[in-house]
């Protein structure tokens, strides 16, 4: 999942349920479990008017340009014929034009007489109410560098409404999986893979993996396993009482699938009361206290932007999930698997377990870190992406320099 996961849930549930009290004994139980966040949010309210909070927003938002970075785009057609989102950034194959003395210039590189090499494509998948952009940081870093794919889920972002999903067919993590094979079928038709997934991202990795085995074995050359699960995520408690956790778990898919029958008056809810959101999203996104403002408020965009009636058909496909046993068919390609030590929503402890099956792999567990570690400690991530994609010869070291850091404008 992502902080989106079950963190995004119980914030769209609680806010929701704060501002519609017809949500009973279930939302009540929400509600009280968001107490913590709400405490904060309150102390703010008493300093900062509503319209101030407003302007702050919408100044964060213009100063921030985060996930303003585009692609070649392209759609790739699902099974059950839901159209999926993606963006192709290419490698960058220019050479010095001195075609009048000189090497001012540049031009493209052609390879006349010989096909050019296929090249390695990297495709990334994003996490539960999030989207491609969520990958801002790594994309600046990376973008050139690599052939890049980055693909919105079913019914996130530039995707799709997932069409089994309007016929009632619940969302599965091997749909998932599916999804993830037409789009490299789209636009990674061949050559060398390098996978990289985030929470739900992962695990439709997993899924891929499972179904289509012969795929891994034959075109995956690295496998990079960001805050995900193999499964158990029943058992994940968010920071919370035992017994409180037990409770929300009981209603909360009833309220979930009741919130997503009246999805206008929910949105409407969740709009009134956006600082709890707010709140909410902070403390199951982010596991430090001074995350830079602007990039707090890209996560808010990008998990607001995921409708209540998506939130509510996805959150159970997290409970069955279990594809730990897919995850051997990577021990034959460089992994990484990386966690944030305080993420709430898949703790380190499920990236550990990862890594009990993958022993070769290499583990990293980031510090003051929660669920969107590749947003709170962008240069980390990449630092260790960039790590793999020469470990798996996807990249010469020396083209790496310089790649590792996000210092640049997030625009560029």
């Amino acid at each position: 999942m992502s902080g989106s996961g079950a963190g995004g849930v119980v914030a769209a549930t609680a806010a929701t349920a704060a501002g519609w009290r017809r949500a009973g004994i279930a939302g009540a139980a929400i509600g009280v479990l968001a107490a913590g966040a709400a405490a904060g949010v309150a102390v703010e309210r008493l300093t900062v008017g509503r319209g101030m909070r407003k302007k702050a927003r919408l100044a964060l938002d213009a100063t921030g340009p985060y996930g303003s970075l585009r692609g070649t785009p392209g759609r790739a057609v699902a099974d059950d014929g839901t159209e999926l989102y993606y963006e192709i950034d290419e490698v960058e194959t220019e050479a010095p034009d001195v075609s009048d003395g000189n090497a001012t210039g540049t031009r493209p590189r052609r390879l006349f007489g010989r096909k050019a090499p296929v090249p390695v494509t990297v495709v990334f998948s994003h996490g539960y109410c999030l989207g491609q952009d969520s990958w801002h940081f790594q994309r600046a870093a990376l973008r050139g560098l690599v052939r890049a794919v980055y693909w919105d889920q079913r019914s996130h972002g530039r995707s799709g409404r997932g069409r089994a999903q309007a016929d009632g067919v619940p969302v599965g993590i091997d749909q998932l999986g599916r999804d993830l094979k037409a789009v490299i079928d789209a636009a990674a038709p061949e050559g060398p893979l390098v996978l990289a997934g985030h929470s739900m991202g992962g695990m439709t990795m997993m899924a891929l993996a499972d179904q289509y085995p012969a795929l891994i074995r034959d075109r995956v050359a690295a496998v990079a396993l960001v805050g995900t699960s193999g499964g158990r995520l029943g058992e994940v408690n968010f920071g919370l009482p035992v017994a409180g956790v037990n409770a929300v778990r009981r209603v909360l898919p009833g309220v979930l699938k009741a919130l997503g029958s009246q999805a206008e008056l929910v949105e409407k809810g969740r709009r009134a009361t956006a600082d709890l959101f707010a709140g909410l999203i902070k403390r199951y996104s982010f596991g430090s206290r001074d995350v830079d403002p602007a990039v707090s408020r890209f996560a808010e965009r990008l998990i607001e932007s995921t409708p209540i009636d998506v939130v509510a058909e996805f959150y159970p496909a997290f409970t069955e999930h279990d594809k730990s046993g897919a995850l051997p068919a990577f021990r034959d390609v460089p992994v990484l698997i990386l966690a944030g030590e305080k993420d709430l929503v898949t703790p380190s402890s499920h990236s550990e377990a990862i890594a009990d099956v993958l022993p070769d792999a290499e583990l990293v567990i980031v510090p003051d870190a929660g669920h969107l570690v590749m947003l709170e400690h962008p240069e980390t991530v990449t630092d260790r992406l960039a790590d793999l994609l020469v470990r798996s010869g996807t990249v010469p070291a020396a083209n790496v320099d310089g790649h590792g850091s996000t210092a640049q404008q997030p625009g560029h």
